[in-house]
């Protein structure tokens, strides 16, 4: 069941989503080589607590971060650690803050010092693949256009487009129906109505699309070991279009 949000319930969320977006900054003034996804992970709980909020991650289903760190070939639900960021690398920081009840929810990849050519083409088709992917989100319009719009260009650009992971509605839970693929036809699933919130985040590899997952039963990882990348926004349906609610 689609949950509609109501304005009051939105606004909490618009707080939410700030802190989110606050968090990232905030992170993003630490990465560099030789910090540790460990000591990522301790900033972001401290900021996020400290705007009278907590991180909608730590403990969830035995995670043990307060945020999911992936490096390099690690697409989503890296545990922080001892791991240490070497210049060129790229990191994915999956944030989640959960205020007066409501969560927000952001990724965003990183570039690690300077970064080759190749890996920032695939974090600027990454990155715009979520814009082509929030341009149709259109009250009346059906869901999968997001989907097929995301898809068209990433794949497009020569990348690939992870299946098995997919956005997701948000609220009071941090996942929420509907689902919603990164790839597929458009003209397909529910219609989109005011009200709702949804977690757009395109995952995209460099290489082929397969992924697996670690011993650890959450990092998850390019077959191939190649590099990989993840953004995300939360946004609500608005009348005549969408709010990212995910900024600062």
């Amino acid at each position: 069941m689609i949950i509609c949000k109501t304005p009051r319930e939105i606004e909490i969320m618009k707080e939410a989503g700030r802190i989110v977006a606050l968090t990232h900054q905030e992170l993003k003034k630490h990465i560099q080589p030789g910090i540790t996804t460990k000591e990522l992970d301790s900033i972001a709980e401290k900021f996020i607590r400290m705007h009278h909020a907590i991180p909608s991650f730590k403990g969830y289903n035995g995670f043990r971060g307060s945020i999911c760190a992936s490096v390099n070939e690690e697409l989503v639900h890296g545990i922080p650690g001892d791991r240490v960021l070497n210049e060129g690398d790229i990191i994915s920081i999956d944030i989640g803050a959960k205020y007066n009840g409501y969560h927000g929810d952001s990724a965003w990849t990183y570039p690690v010092g300077a970064i080759s050519e190749e890996t920032q083409k695939l974090l600027d088709v990454t990155e715009e693949s979520l814009y082509r992917g929030l341009n149709e989100a259109k009250p009346g319009d059906r869901l999968s256009n997001i989907s097929h719009a995301i898809q068209l260009y990433a794949e497009g650009e020569g990348f690939s487009i992870v299946r098995e992971y997919v956005g997701h509605g948000v609220g009071q839970e941090l996942h929420e129906d509907p689902q919603i693929p990164h790839f597929g036809p458009p003209g397909k699933g529910p219609r989109l109505k005011p009200g709702m919130v949804l977690a757009i985040e395109p995952m995209v590899n460099a290489g082929s699309r397969y992924v697996r997952t670690l011993q650890d039963n959450w990092t998850v990882v390019t077959v191939d070991g190649k590099k990989c990348a993840h953004f995300e926004h939360t946004i609500a349906i608005t009348e005549t279009g969408y709010e990212i609610l995910t900024k600062a």
